[in-house]
């Protein structure tokens, strides 16, 4: 299966967002990643459903929602109902993880657990088997831009073992770093879906050809 592309909206032009969207939808990604940041559980703000709600009228696209927050149980009805399709939410903030991937299961979607790079893998191998997708962060969550963290690579690596071994349906998703070098690394550890922030929204390159660039990078691995 060719590996998915996943666009952050992270730095994408909010003034401009439904426009932004589309042309991602048109380059032919898979997903879009909307990042959820409460101000608490990392530094910055984001925004909130009504956002999501207004992607989701404009897209038909696979809405993977990270849910970096305090208390992400509280929020998992509000991101579903705006159209969120995966909702992923950090192990860090749940001590009952295995009650909270229940309650996202029971909203109607798909469940994912995101690792910190501070976070093992052990943390979620008890729950591998109740969820849809495992987020390896490659860096620390919050801001966009930042450099990768080559001890991902062997999370990944593990992960797709694990996966693989106990035949799991679950992919693995990689965010943070994600480029022309990084991409193809994460591809060939195992990585079935890349979330892509600046690499994809910049000023350097149209959406579309930053995807198709970012497509031919991955195409050995597809």
């Amino acid at each position: 299966m060719p590996v998915k592309i996943a666009p952050s909206i992270l730095t994408a032009d909010f003034g401009r967002i439904t426009d932004e969207v589309k042309a991602a939808a048109e380059a032919g990604v898979e997903y879009l990643h909307l990042d959820i940041m409460d101000g608490h559980y990392v530094p910055v703000i984001t925004f909130g459903p009504l956002l999501v709600a207004a992607v989701r009228k404009a897209v038909d696209l696979t809405l993977d929602i990270h849910l970096m927050v305090e208390r992400p149980e509280d929020h998992i009805a509000a991101f579903r109902q705006a159209g969120g399709d995966i909702i992923n939410v950090h192990v860090e903030t749940c001590p009952h993880l295995h009650r909270v991937v229940g309650e996202i299961r029971h909203q109607g979607a798909r469940a994912g657990v995101c690792l910190n790079p501070g976070t093992p893998v052990s943390a979620v191998e008890a729950i591998l088997g109740e969820v849809d997708q495992v987020m390896v962060m490659a860096v620390n969550p919050g801001w966009g831009g930042q450099t990768f963290i080559e001890s991902s690579l062997g999370k990944v690596r593990y992960l797709r073992q694990q996966i693989d071994s106990r035949a799991l349906s679950v992919e693995i998703e990689v965010d943070g770093g994600i480029n022309l070098t990084t991409g193809p690394r994460c591809a060939a550890a195992g990585a079935d879906v890349l979330v892509a922030g600046s690499f994809v929204y910049n000023d350097r390159a149209p959406v579309a050809d930053n995807v198709r660039t970012l497509r031919a990078a991955l195409a050995p691995y597809s």
